[in-house]
């Protein structure tokens, strides 16, 4: 009696395991939309080693090179619009 209580509970198990296994499936991003994140993480990362980098920065020459990266990374965000990501 008591193996087929635990045969219960290991089928109850399986079927709520297997449930959630495709109610997952269900909410996939868009792989566009995905990509999309990705490139802003990107860029933001990048941008935030450039501002690190600028506020070290000794050499006028390497400061102008800096800045026309972050310049850069500011018009890259920019194109990106907050509706088009997630």
């Amino acid at each position: 009696m008591a193996r087929g209580w635990e045969s219960k509970s290991v089928e109850s198990q399986i079927e709520s395991a297997g449930d959630k296994r495709h109610s997952g499936v269900k909410h996939r991003p868009d792989p566009q939309a995905v990509k999309l994140q990705y490139k802003r993480d990107s860029l933001l990362m990048s941008r935030t080693r450039v501002l690190h980098d600028l506020q070290t920065a000794c050499n006028a020459r390497y400061r102008a090179q800096l800045e026309s990266a972050l310049s850069y990374l500011d018009q890259e965000l920019a194109k990106l619009s907050p509706s088009e990501i997630c």
